[in-house]
């Protein structure tokens, strides 16, 4: 599985980066935007993304299967 962030979504509030800090960053001041790894996500942080996904307020995240 792979993460996919739609940037038009995104408004950074930064909860995937508190979910799965490993996995996203979040740009600070206005109109901060999330940087996610690229790539497969390893089996030991699905769990972390997949909440990060689930608590996104503007659901600008998903997971996709290669």
């Amino acid at each position: 599985m792979r993460v996919e962030v739609d940037f038009d979504l995104c408004q950074g509030h930064a909860e995937c980066q508190a979910e799965a800090p490993d996995w996203f960053s979040v740009g600070k001041g206005s109109g901060a935007k999330v940087r996610a790894k690229r790539g497969e996500v390893p089996a030991d942080q699905l769990p972390a993304v997949k909440d990060a996904v689930k608590y996104c307020p503007t659901q600008a995240l998903r997971l996709v299967e290669d």
